[in-house]
C-alpha cells in the first residue's frame, strides 16, 4: 500500500507511534507543570490598588520567626503584632479615626489595646471575653478566645453599632475571611496558615483603600488556637458578630502541606463556588471536596464550625504539599515562597470581590435550622480546574442527568448503528462467513469477522495485573518508597502496563492479524465503562458524591470513539457484494471455478477440513519456490516478522486468498495479512478516534491523579496504608493508558523497548532505594511525659515501625545505655510509641539554675477537690502555662467551669458523657474551678467515687533550653528524620486524683 506509506495520518505504526507519543507526553508533561510549578508573582510590588506583596512577604518573615502556639508566650506578642499592623493599615488607609467606645481593654504580652476601636469605615475587635465550652465525642473543651476581627462596612450595610442589637441587621448580609494565626508546638507556620495570615491582612488592606469599599460587609477574623479542636472558631460563634446573623457567606484560608498552589479543598455549594470562577490561576478538584465528605480525609478546618455550627455558605481554600514539612520546623518561609503567596492572595481577593459585590438573592431568605443563619439553599457542585488557567463549576444534578442520558444514549444509539449495518448487509463484526449461492451450488466465504474478539479483555486483564501486582511487590518490599519518589513508582507502573499491553498486542497481531482489532476494543472499553458509569451514576444519586464526574467525559469519549468504529463499516461494501467479487475472481479466464476451503462444493470433493486445507494449499505455494540450500531460512519462504522489521508488514506479499480475491489497487491498502475485505476501512479515522479517547483520560484522570498523590504519598508516617496509596496509583496507571490499548498493535518496537528500560530501572531502584531523604523526611511525633507524684518522666516518640524508631532513638547520646519500650499507639492507628527516660524538662523555672527540675516537679501544678453527692468542685492551676486537662476513668454526665460564658448552639457534654475535660485559658497561671457530675453505679446513693489524673500542658520551645529531650532530638537524629508534636502538648505533667 504504497499511499499510506506516505500517509502522515495513517494508521500504521509510524504515524501512529509519533502522534501517541507526541499526544500523551505533551499533555502529561503540561500536567506536571502545572502541578509542581507556581506561577510567578507579579514583578510590580503592587499589581492591583491595596495590595503590597513585598509588604506581605515582609509580613510573614516576622510572624514565623518563631514556634508561636496558643500556649507559648510568644503568641501574645504575634496578636500584638498583628493588632498594631492592623491600626497601621487603617491609619494609611485613613479608615481609623478610631475612638474607643468600652472602658474594657484586652491585656497581651506587649501592651494594652481597647476591647473595640470604631471609625466610619472601620472596626477593630479585639475580643478578650468570647469563652465557649463544646464536646468532641467524648471530649469538653473550655476555651477562652482572643481572636481579632475586623469590619470593613459594606456599602449597603447598616449605619451604627448594629451588632449591639437584638434584632437582625437589614441589608445583603456580609461576607467572613478567616485565618488562624496560630501554629503548631514544632512549626513556624509559614503556610500553615501564615500566609492566610498575611492574606487577610491584604484583604483589610485592600477594602479599606479608599474606592475599594466592598457592596457587602467585610468580617476579616484572625483566630487563635485552630491547632487544637479549632477552637478559635468555636469561639468565634459566641461573638456577637457571629450570632447577629449578618454573615452569610466565608472564604477559609488554611494549610495541610507546606508550599505549592493552594487548592481550593472543598465548598458548600455551587453558587458559592462560582465566585471562585475569576481566580488567576485556579487550581483544583471536587475530589478532595468528597474525599472530606466520605471520610476520607481525617483532618479538618475551621470551614466545619462556620458551615456546620453557623450554617455559612463558602470555600475552603487551603496549601495541601508536600507533607513531610507540614507541622514540622520545615515549614518555614526558606521554603515556600512569594509566588505561593501570591497564588493564594490572588485567589482570595478575586474571590472576595465576587463575593462582596453579589447583588442577587442567592443568599437571602430560606428556613434555617436552630441557630443558623437564614441564607438560602445551595446546590451540590461538581468543579476542577482546567491546566490551571480554566475553571469548570456546574450542579452535580446536571452531571447527574448527562450520566443518565449517556447510559440510555450510548447503547441505544451502537444498537440502532449495529442494526442498520445489519440491514444493509455490511455488518463485519460477529460475522465469521457469508453464504453465496451460484449456478454450481451454495458456498460459504470466510470473513473471519469474530477473530480478535477476546483479544483485549485478554491484554488489558494482563497488563493490568502486572500493574496490580507491582503495588504489592512494593507493598512488601520498600512499602515507604513512595514518600521520597512517587514519580519513579508512576513511571514503573505507566511503563509496565504499556509494554505489557504493546508486546501481547504485537504478539497477537503477528498470530492473527485482524483489521477489526480496533472496533472490539472498542466495543470492550464502551462495555467496561458503562458498567463504571452505572456505579459513578449511583453515588451522585445516593451519596451526592461528584468524584466520579471524570468518568462521564471518559464515557463521552468511548462512546463518540465506538460509534465512530461502527460507522466506519458503512465505508465496505456489502458482505454479498464482497462474495460476489470473491467468487468473481476466483474463476480463471476460461470461467472455470478453483476448488478452495470453506466452500460447500469443495467440501464435497476434498476430505481435509478448512484448516487443513489452508495448510494445504501454504504447502504447495512453498514448494513452488526455490530448493533449499545452506543459507535458506529454517522457515523456508516465510518473511521474518520481527520487532526490527514489521513496520514494514504493507511490503510483504498478500496471503493467497486476498491475492485472489482482490484487484489492483485494492491488493495495496489491506493491511497485512488482515482480512481482505478491509482494505476500503478509512485510513485516518483512528486519529478521531485517540483524540477522543486520550486527552480526556490524560486531562481529567491525570489531574485527580496527582492530586491524590500529593495528598496521601507523604501521609504514610501517620498510619495511613501504604498498600492504599499503591492501589489508587496503579488504578489510575491502567486509567490514563487504557485509551492506547485499541492502537498499541501498530506501536513501532522503539517506544516500548525504551519503556522497558525504564522499567527495569525504576523497579530496581524503588525495590532497594531509602524511602526518606533530608527534603522528603520521615516524620515521628514527640511528647514527653512527666509523673508530677513519683518523678517518672518518659519521653516517647511515635512513628512508622519499631526498627526505624530504635534506629533514631539510639542516635541519641543520653539513651546509650537505655532499654527502650515500645508499645502499639492508642492516638496513631497503625503506628508504634517507643519511650525512653528522657531529660528532665524545665518548662518550670526552679529556684536555681543548678537545681535539677524534678525537686521542684510538686510545683508544676495543684489541685484541690470538693465533693457534694455525686458533684464535685475541681480547682486546677499550672505553672507558665494555660492549657491542662482532667482526665477520668469514667465518664461524667456533666460538666461547668466558672466563668464560662452562654453556650449558644454547644452542648458541654456529649450523651455518652466525657472522660476528659481539656482547659484554655487566654492568661497565664490562671486557675480553673471546674464543677462535674456523674451518675451512680451499682447500688451507691452518691454516685461512688471518681478518679483519673489531672495534667498540665507546655507548649513553649522558642527556647531551646525548655525541653531538652526535644533539642537533642533536632541536633542527632537523622537529617531524613522531621519531628512534629503528638498532641496539643510537647510536655505533658500530671498527678492523679481519687474522689
Amino acid at each position: 500500500m504504497k499511499w499510506s506509506l506516505y500517509n502522515p495520518i495513517g494508521f500504521t505504526p509510524l504515524p501512529v507511534t509519533i502522534i501517541t507519543s507526541i499526544v500523551y507526553s505533551g499533555l502529561l508533561i503540561t500536567l506536571l507543570v502545572i502541578h509542581l510549578v507556581v506561577p510567578s508573582a507579579p514583578q510590580n510590588a503592587t499589581p492591583v490598588k491595596g495590595i503590597n506583596i513585598s509588604e506581605a512577604w515582609g509580613d510573614l518573615q516576622v510572624l514565623t520567626n518563631g514556634f508561636h502556639p496558643y500556649n507559648s508566650h510568644r503568641n501574645d506578642f504575634v496578636r500584638d503584632w498583628l493588632l498594631r499592623r492592623i491600626e497601621t493599615i487603617l491609619r494609611e488607609n485613613k479608615a481609623s479615626n478610631a475612638t474607643t467606645s468600652l472602658n474594657d481593654y484586652g491585656v497581651v504580652g506587649h501592651g494594652r489595646r481597647p476591647a473595640v476601636q470604631y471609625s466610619d469605615r472601620a472596626v477593630i475587635f479585639n475580643d478578650m471575653t468570647s469563652n465557649v465550652t463544646f464536646e468532641s465525642g467524648r471530649l469538653s473543651v473550655y476555651f477562652e478566645g482572643t481572636n481579632i476581627m475586623v469590619y470593613v462596612r459594606g456599602k449597603e450595610d447598616d449605619a451604627g453599632h448594629w451588632w449591639t442589637s437584638q434584632s437582625k441587621p437589614n441589608g445583603p448580609g456580609g461576607v467572613l475571611v478567616n485565618a488562624h494565626y496560630d501554629s503548631v508546638s514544632t512549626g513556624y507556620g509559614a503556610t500553615d496558615d501564615g500566609i492566610g495570615v498575611v492574606t487577610v491582612l491584604q484583604l483589610i488592606k485592600f477594602f479599606t483603600t479608599p474606592g475599594n469599599q466592598p457592596r457587602k460587609g467585610v468580617v476579616a477574623l484572625l483566630n487563635n488556637g485552630e491547632e487544637d479542636f479549632l477552637n478559635g472558631a468555636n469561639a468565634f460563634c459566641a461573638h456577637p458578630i457571629a450570632r447577629s446573623q449578618f454573615l452569610r457567606t466565608f472564604l477559609n484560608l488554611e494549610g495541610a502541606g507546606a508550599g505549592g498552589r493552594a487548592t481550593l479543598f472543598r465548598s458548600t455549594d455551587t453558587e458559592v463556588t462560582k465566585f471562585y470562577e475569576g481566580s488567576k490561576h485556579p487550581f483544583g478538584t471536587v475530589v478532595s471536596g468528597d474525599g472530606f465528605k466520605g471520610g476520607f480525609v481525617r483532618s479538618q478546618t475551621d470551614y466545619i464550625i462556620f458551615n456546620g455550627i453557623l450554617g455559612l455558605r463558602g470555600l475552603d481554600v487551603a496549601f495541601m504539599e508536600p507533607r513531610s514539612r507540614y507541622h514540622t520546623d520545615q515549614d518555614d518561609t526558606r521554603r515556600t515562597s512569594i509566588n505561593s503567596l501570591w497564588h493564594m492572595l490572588s485567589a482570595a481577593l478575586s474571590t472576595m470581590q465576587g463575593l462582596t459585590s453579589d447583588t442577587s438573592s442567592t443568599f437571602e431568605g430560606g428556613d434555617p435550622a436552630k441557630g443558623k443563619v437564614s441564607n438560602g439553599s445551595g446546590s451540590d457542585a461538581v468543579w476542577f480546574d482546567l491546566f490551571g488557567l480554566v475553571f469548570a463549576v456546574f450542579e452535580l444534578h446536571t452531571l447527574f442527568a448527562l450520566s443518565v442520558t449517556l447510559l440510555v444514549v450510548g447503547p441505544v444509539t451502537l444498537i440502532v448503528i449495529s442494526a442498520i449495518l445489519f440491514k444493509i448487509d455490511k455488518l463485519y463484526l460477529f460475522s465469521s462467513s457469508k453464504h453465496h449461492h451460484h449456478a454450481e451450488g451454495d458456498d460459504t466465504v470466510g470473513l473471519q469477522g469474530w477473530r480478535g474478539f477476546f483479544r483485549y479483555p485478554v491484554i488489558f486483564s494482563a497488563a493490568s495485573a502486572g500493574v496490580v501486582g507491582l503495588a504489592f511487590l512494593l507493598n512488601q518490599v520498600n512499602p515507604f518508597i513512595v514518600s521520597s519518589s512517587p514519580y519513579a513508582v508512576w513511571s514503573m507502573m505507566l511503563s509496565a502496563w504499556l509494554f505489557i499491553a504493546w508486546f501481547l498486542s504485537r504478539a497477537s497481531d503477528i498470530v492473527r492479524p485482524t483489521a477489526v482489532h480496533r472496533a472490539y476494543s472498542l466495543l470492550w472499553m464502551f462495555a467496561g465503562g458503562w458498567v463504571a458509569l452505572v456505579l459513578v451514576t449511583v453515588t451522585e444519586e445516593r451519596f451526592h458524591l461528584a468524584a466520579g464526574y471524570f468518568m462521564v467525559f471518559y464515557f463521552g469519549g468511548l462512546f463518540l470513539a465506538t460509534m465512530i468504529a461502527l460507522l466506519e463499516l458503512f465505508g465496505l461494501s456489502k458482505k454479498s457484494q464482497y462474495a460476489d467479487e470473491y467468487e468473481g475472481n476466483l474463476n480463471g479466464q476460461d470461467g472455470s471455478r478453483s476448488p478452495r476451503s470453506g466452500s460447500i462444493s469443495s467440501a464435497r470433493l476434498l476430505a481435509p477440513g478448512r484448516e487443513e486445507q489452508t495448510q494445504e494449499t501454504d504447502a504447495e505455494d512453498n514448494e513452488q519456490e526455490d530448493e533449499p540450500v545452506e543459507t535458506t531460512s529454517l522457515l523456508r519462504g516465510r518473511v521474518a516478522s520481527t520487532f526490527a522489521n514489521y513496520t514494514s508488514r504493507s511490503h510483504v506479499g498478500k496471503p493467497p486468498e486476498a491475492e485472489e480475491v482482490l484487484e489492483e489497487p485494492k491488493k495495496g491498502r489491506v493491511y497485512g495479512y488482515e482480512q481482505p475485505w478491509s482494505w476500503s476501512l478509512p485510513a485516518w479515522t483512528w486519529l478521531l478516534q485517540f483524540l477522543l479517547l486520550a486527552p480526556v483520560a490524560i486531562v481529567f484522570v491525570g489531574q485527580i491523579g496527582l492530586l491524590f498523590m500529593s495528598a496521601t504519598y507523604q501521609t504514610l508516617s501517620d498510619g495511613s496504608s501504604p498498600f492504599t496509596v499503591y492501589m489508587v496509583m496503579a488504578i489510575v496507571s491502567v486509567l490514563l493508558l487504557a485509551p492506547l490499548g485499541p492502537f498499541l498493535h501498530r506501536y513501532t518496537f522503539h517506544v516500548p523497548t525504551f519503556l522497558l528500560c525504564v522499567f527495569a530501572g525504576t523497579l530496581i531502584y524503588n525495590l532497594i532505594a531509602f524511602p526518606f531523604s533530608a527534603n522528603n523526611r520521615l516524620k515521628l511525633y514527640f511528647i514527653q511525659r512527666v509523673d508530677l507524684d513519683t518523678g517518672i518522666n518518659r519521653a516517647s516518640l511515635t512513628g512508622i515501625g519499631r526498627p526505624v524508631l530504635n534506629e533514631v532513638i539510639y542516635t541519641l547520646p543520653s539513651v546509650a545505655a537505655q532499654a527502650i519500650s515500645c508499645a502499639e499507639s492508642e492516638r496513631f492507628t497503625g503506628l508504634t510509641e517507643c519511650s525512653w527516660d528522657g531529660i528532665p524538662p524545665r518548662v518550670v523555672a526552679t529556684i536555681h539554675p543548678e537545681i535539677p527540675p524534678l525537686y521542684g516537679y510538686a510545683d508544676w501544678l495543684t489541685y484541690n477537690i470538693t465533693r457534694t453527692g455525686n458533684e464535685a468542685q475541681i480547682h486546677v492551676k499550672g505553672t507558665n502555662t494555660r492549657n491542662c486537662k482532667i482526665q477520668f476513668n469514667r465518664p461524667v454526665s456533666d460538666m461547668r467551669v466558672e466563668g464560662a460564658g452562654d453556650d449558644g448552639p454547644f452542648k458541654r457534654v456529649g450523651e455518652d458523657g466525657s472522660k476528659e475535660i481539656r482547659l484554655w485559658s487566654r492568661t497565664w497561671e490562671k486557675p480553673w474551678n471546674v464543677h462535674v457530675r456523674w451518675e451512680a453505679s451499682g447500688g451507691d446513693n452518691d454516685g461512688g467515687g471518681l478518679d483519673g489524673h489531672i495534667i498540665c500542658l507546655w507548649n513553649d520551645e522558642n527556647k531551646r533550653t525548655t525541653i531538652p529531650a526535644l533539642e537533642e532530638l533536632r541536633r542527632f537524629a537523622p537529617v531524613w528524620v522531621g519531628i512534629s508534636k503528638h498532641s496539643d502538648g510537647l510536655v505533658e505533667g500530671s498527678k492523679s486524683f481519687f474522689i
